[in-house]
């Protein structure tokens, strides 16, 4: 008998594919932006390499995931920006190691804090220093967030005065908003946050901090942004 809703079945798949640990690890990894063998995923998530194809087959045939195979190695990433908005939107819905019973080490704190500081969402800037950007873009009249996120014509200049390309042919959003799961608040995505965040990495305003999404302002970041946002150096600490 069919179901009255057809969406209900693949809504339920689309479930099932993220209600497993493994799984879940592997999307919140490749939050990160980048693309990753099966071997470094299967490593991050503690798991045999077997058990880690298993997995990863499925996330990519329910279309989370897409992958490349260059030689011998298997490269995967997020689908697309959708499919990493809704795996940073449910993530926004759980506080990290509150559920879990388990207890806290000092690693594990240590890393929550360093992903609460500044992470990559993909491929835009989150946690406090996102946070921060988009506020003072807000304060300065180069973002509006009144009824979601736009950008002013002032910041359209902005962004070219920084000789950041925003490109108007491009099929995605400009700007759009993206709930922050650990301040609770949103930052900024779209075409115009990952630009920005690109060009924050590029020009060293802000670096990895190892293989993780984390990431910090250097001291030329904090120099920049304090000079373009007026963003005061200790937020972003």
């Amino acid at each position: 008998m069919a179901h009255p809703d057809p969406v209900a079945p693949r809504l339920a798949a689309l479930a099932a594919l993220l209600a497993d640990e493994t799984r879940a690890a592997f999307c919140l990894a490749l939050l990160d932006g980048r693309a990753w063998t099966a071997g470094e995923l299967a490593r991050h998530a503690s798991v045999a390499p077997s058990t880690a194809s298993e997995h990863l087959g499925k996330l990519v045939a329910g279309g989370l995931l897409a992958e490349e195979r260059q030689g011998r190695h298997r490269y995967l990433r997020l689908a697309d920006e959708r499919a990493a908005h809704l795996v940073e939107d449910l993530a926004a819905r759980v506080v990290p190691g509150a559920a879990s019973g388990r207890p806290r080490t000092l690693g594990a704190v240590s890393t929550d804090n360093a992903l609460a500081r500044g992470r990559t969402c993909y491929d835009h800037l989150a946690g406090r220093i996102g946070i921060a950007i988009a506020d003072a873009m807000t304060a300065r009249g180069l973002l509006e967030q009144d009824t979601g996120f736009a950008l002013t014509a002032e910041g359209v200049r902005w962004f070219g005065s920084l000789g950041i390309a925003l490109d108007a042919r491009s099929r995605r959003p400009l700007v759009r908003s993206c709930l922050d799961w650990t301040e609770r608040r949103s930052h900024l995505a779209g075409l115009a946050g990952a630009a920005l965040c690109r060009h924050a990495l590029e020009a060293g305003w802000c670096e990895r901090i190892g293989s993780g999404r984390a990431v910090r302002a250097t001291a030329d970041g904090e120099r920049a942004l304090r000079e373009h946002l007026g963003i005061e150096p200790s937020i972003l600490r």
